[in-house]
Formats: structure tokens, C-alpha cells, sequence
């Protein structure tokens, strides 16, 4: 196990370690405002040894950008005093911390007590190919958002964070325009083609660049599936995919994370390349790997289900050897037991404890 616990340092990251923290929806900030607990919740990841722990997702400043009230925001200043002694308690216990910058588009569901300020917006005001849910955004409110995202990277390099993550996956805005099922823009931002799509995502990363200078870390998470849909396929073959990344790199992503459900599963026919395998290969930069690391069952099952068993890291490991993947980012395992790191560290392998979804209603 030792190549896991090798250190990382790239521009301003210098980790400990090659253990990331997964960003976790958990809805126990009231009003936008993370808590004492919250950041205690962080801390003891931190005190658990993670080497990079990357927040749960934090809305920017847009009216609709969060479908929960519980949810933090990374706007305003009581919202972010409380993110800075969230990052003080990490650092404090000797962490690196990053925080994931959200807007879920036209994910909104139905809360009957609650309802955002603005309208539901996304691409072209569909939460799914052919369901009409709120709006599709002017070229003003485009703008508007970009300038949102930029705005809250600036707050977090000034708060002292180490990188700043774009959640770009899982169906959320960001992802949305990728998906030429839910983006039928005419305009700029919609194409036949994915990296005409990205153009969105290629100008909130360099409207973040041009934010945080060109020394502070930028990651974008991605994915293939959709929480719409989890057969999506945004790319069939490794030149559509270089074709896709190769936009995000060229406006400046640093590091990009790619969520598979199982970390280990080949993405195209002929190879047994991840897809972090193949985005490694084709663009070059550090990548984060992610999807049911040290259980037996994937998020979506895991999620749904009672419990996910512990499995071996020997298939992590051994990608990680061949240069796979840089980073590993661990979900579920962490929720569960926040000393999971370090148990693997020191070989405490039966100490390491199933996952079981009822963790989820408490700060661990």
C-alpha cells in the first residue's frame, strides 16, 4: 500500500498523501450556513489523515443554484465566515481542503416548503431529454453565472483554500450543457458536437483562471453518466473524449476528476483502461480517480441499498503503479469511518468497517 501514501505536490497542493476526500451532499447546513458540526465533520477527516478533502457541494451566487435549503453557499459573508473555520479546523488538524463550486441547473425537486428565489435554470429548460422543468438561460444569465463561479474561486483562494473543484458531472448545470439531451441551444453554447457544448464549461474555467491567477489549482469533476440516466454516454471512443477534455485543459483545468461507479471498470471496448486511465493518456494533467473504492458495490446500489462490504485495494494499487490515475478519492468508506485512511495506513484492514446508510443521517 505504500505507493497510496506517497506525497503530491502540484502548484500550490502539497499533500500528504494520495487520498482525497469525495464531495458529499449532506444537507446539515441551515440556510446556507455551514455549522460548528460541519466543520467538526471535516476536521475529524483531516485528523483521519485524508490528504486532500474536497467539500460537499457549495451553491454560487445564483438564485436557483441549490435544490436544498440545507445545502451551503459558498456567498455572502456570514456563509463564508463559517467556510473559513470549516478550512481553519482542517488546516489545523494538518488537512488541505478544497471546496466544490455548484449549480444544479434544472435538478430541482419537489419541496412543498420550501422553493428557491429565482427560477429553475439550465441550458434550454430541460432537467432530462424531453422534460420541461424551469428555464432555459439568456446569453445575460450565462454570463452572469459564469461571473458566479469566478467570483466564488476568488472568495476561496482568499479564505486560504488550496484548490477550488467545478462540479462538472452527475447532471448538474455545468454537465447539462455536455448533454446534448438536455442542451438545444442555437447560440454559442449549443452545438452537435461535445466540445462545442463544453464552450460553457471552457469559459467558467477561464473566468476562474483569470479569478485566482495562474499558480492556485483548478479541478473539474466529470462523468459519463447522469443521474437522469445512468447508461449515458457522453463519448463513445478516446478521440471524442480527447476531443472533450482537451477543451477543459486548453481554458485551464489543472486536474480533472472522473467519476466512474466502479473505479476499476474498463471504458472502452479493447483496453482495460478506467476512464481516469484514458483521460490520463490523453491530456497528461493529474487525475482523480473515484467509484466504489474499498466496497463491493457501486454509489448507486450502495446508496439504495443497506450496506456496501468492504473489498481489497489491491486493484487500486495496482492501477495507481501503472500510472492510471494520481489521486484517489474516497465517498462512502469516509462517511462511514473517518479514521478509514489511516486504518489502511498502519494495515488495520479488520478494523475497516461496512458501509451503512444510516450514518447518513447524522455528522459522523
Amino acid at each position: 500500500m505504500d505507493i497510496l501514501f506517497q506525497p503530491f505536490a502540484f502548484k500550490g497542493l502539497r499533500l500528504r498523501n494520495r487520498f482525497v476526500m469525495a464531495p458529499l451532499t449532506r444537507s446539515f447546513s441551515p440556510g446556507g450556513v455551514a455549522t460548528a458540526e460541519v466543520a467538526a465533520y471535516y476536521r475529524r477527516r483531516a485528523e483521519g489523515e485524508v490528504g486532500l478533502i474536497i467539500s460537499e457541494g457549495t451553491g454560487v451566487a445564483r438564485p436557483a443554484a441549490l435544490n436544498d435549503p440545507n445545502v451551503p453557499r459558498f456567498h455572502g459573508e456570514q456563509e463564508l465566515a463559517a467556510w473559513k473555520h470549516v478550512l481553519d479546523e482542517v488546516h489545523a488538524a494538518g488537512g488541505s481542503m478544497a471546496p466544490q463550486l455548484w449549480h444544479v441547473g434544472a435538478m430541482h425537486g419537489n419541496k412543498p416548503d420550501w422553493a428557491p428565489a429565482g427560477s429553475y435554470e439550465s441550458p434550454s429548460g430541460l432537467a432530462y431529454p424531453g422534460k420541461k422543468h424551469g428555464m432555459g438561460m439568456s446569453e445575460e444569465q450565462v454570463a452572469d453565472t459564469i461571473h458566479a463561479f469566478a467570483q466564488a474561486a476568488a472568495h476561496a483562494k482568499a479564505l486560504g483554500f488550496e484548490a477550488v473543484e467545478l462540479h462538472g458531472a452527475h447532471g448538474y448545470l455545468i454537465d447539462q450543457f455536455f448533454w446534448d439531451g438536455t442542451n438545444e441551444r442555437s447560440d454559442r453554447y449549443g452545438s452537435p458536437t461535445l466540445p462545442g457544448r463544453a464552450r460553457f464549461a471552457a469559459d467558467v474555467i477561464r473566468a476562474v483562471r483569470a479569478a485566482v491567477g495562474p499558480d492556485f489549482p483548478i479541478i473539474i469533476r466529470i462523468s459519463q453518466w447522469k443521474q437522469q440516466d445512468l447508461q449515458v454516454k457522453l463519448v463513445a471512443t478516446s478521440d471524442e473524449l480527447s476531443n472533450w477534455v482537451t477543451t477543459l485543459t486548453d481554458a485551464g483545468a489543472d486536474i480533472i476528476h472522473c467519476s466512474q461507479r466502479r473505479f476499476w471498470e474498463s471504458e472502452f471496448d479493447g483496453s482495460d483502461l478506467s476512464f481516469a486511465g484514458w483521460v490520463k493518456k490523453l491530456s497528461g494533467v493529474p487525475v482523480i480517480t473515484v467509484g466504489s473504492v474499498g466496497l463491493t458495490s457501486d454509489f448507486i446500489s450502495g446508496s439504495l441499498g443497506t450496506t456496501a462490504q468492504v473489498d481489497s485495494l489491491d486493484e487500486l494499487v495496482r492501477r495507481l503503479e501503472r500510472n492510471e490515475f494520481d489521486l484517489v478519492a474516497v465517498g462512502r468508506a469516509l462517511l462511514q469511518d473517518p479514521n478509514w485512511v489511516r486504518k489502511v495506513r498502519e494495515g488495520r484492514a479488520s478494523e475497516l468497517q461496512d458501509f451503512d446508510r444510516t450514518v447518513l443521517a447524522t455528522l459522523t
